[in-house]
């Protein structure tokens, strides 16, 4: 525990949060930091992409108060240049990255600090938590926890202790993450994992994960934008395989292997008939076995949901009926958009041969 340390050892944390539009939540945010026990905060930087809805006149605002929160000027308007350019500026040991659509736990700074010095990782976090205000949001929130949602990947465990592929957000030596050249900017999404493929090529346990470690993640609000979200983590997946070729990544391409073999064997079916390959019981099953698996989510869920999962109003909670359809429709959706924008880049790295966002 950090208390067998003394203060003047704590190490100086820089904390990152990258912002577009956050006027809603980043205030509540920054306070909750501002507040915080751990002696060593030196820094709050809000790397923001030119926000339209007041977001750094907040942030400037609070820099009035607190002179550690200052805002970063992010021309690009994506994380990973937002983070990267807070990686240029910061001056703490600790490069700690937090999210605008998460709530923390208390006492999140100082469970980081220690899962970083006690792994002996160069990346430590906590699960991804997923909780919800909206009846869409709450059957994301059950979709992630289910295999078809989270594929078994640790970071969705929330108590899973130990070494990882991947966190969730993540907290990191500056000095190693310097020396990785940070976060990979011709991505818009899937840096986090790009970048802890660099890591792991540099250690096998550089990724850790401590169930101490809390946050709540509020998933996207609308099918629309579950479609573009995972649209983009599809693109974003080509991307990082064909830059780690010799990592094996199965977990991200599972979506699209199974979908292209699936149309593939249509195919053949339709062009050989004689095979009867019953190809439609398959695309049948495929429709229809995310909302079994959500009847079984939902199930298995409903009597702890409004404690564990539930942050709405208390008046507003979904029903079973709610919870069933949204989820086993996230379920269907995820993987659809998924193998989408992994083919969507495919084609245009075999046959246009860009590799490039």
């Amino acid at each position: 525990m950090l208390n067998k340390y003394s203060i003047n050892s704590y190490p100086f944390v820089s904390l990152v949060i990258p912002t577009y539009n956050e006027a809603a939540n980043i205030e509540k945010l920054i306070r909750g930091f501002i507040s915080t026990l751990y002696p060593n905060l030196v820094e709050i930087l809000v790397a923001d992409g030119d926000s339209t809805d007041g977001t750094q006149d907040i942030v400037k605002k609070l820099s009035l108060e607190d002179s550690r929160v200052k805002v970063i000027h992010n021309p690009l308007k994506i994380q990973s240049a937002g983070l990267n350019l807070s990686l240029q500026k910061c001056t703490g040991d600790i490069f700690l990255r937090a999210d605008a659509h998460s709530d923390y736990a208390p006492d999140y700074i100082e469970r980081c600090v220690e899962a970083l010095l006690e792994s002996k990782a160069i990346n430590v976090g906590g699960a991804q938590r997923f909780v919800a205000k909206t009846p869409f949001q709450a059957g994301v929130a059950l979709a992630s926890k289910s295999f078809l949602g989270s594929g078994g990947a640790k970071y969705r465990d929330p108590n899973y202790d130990g070494y990882a592929d991947t966190v969730y957000l993540g907290c990191f030596w500056t000095k190693e993450l310097r020396d990785t050249s940070g976060f990979d900017i011709s991505q818009i999404t899937n840096q986090d994992a790009e970048l802890n493929q660099k890591l792991l090529t540099k250690n096998p346990q550089a990724i850790y994960i401590s169930s101490d470690i809390r946050v709540w993640y509020y998933p996207r609000e609308t099918w629309q934008s579950i479609c573009i979200q995972y649209f983009k983590y599809g693109r974003g997946r080509y991307l990082t395989s064909i830059k780690h070729k010799n990592q094996l990544q199965l977990r991200g391409k599972l979506p699209f292997l199974f979908i292209s073999a699936t149309l593939l064997l249509s195919l053949i079916d339709f062009i050989v008939p004689q095979l009867s390959l019953h190809t439609e019981a398959l695309i049948l099953s495929g429709l229809f076995f995310p909302f079994g698996e959500s009847l079984r989510t939902t199930l298995k869920f409903r009597k702890n949901f409004a404690t564990e999962l539930w942050r709405g109003e208390e008046d507003k909670l979904p029903s079973c009926l709610s919870l069933w359809f949204f989820c086993g429709v996230t379920l269907l959706t995820m993987p659809i958009s998924h193998f989408s924008g992994y083919g969507y880049q495919l084609v245009r790295h075999k046959i246009f041969k860009v590799n490039a966002w």
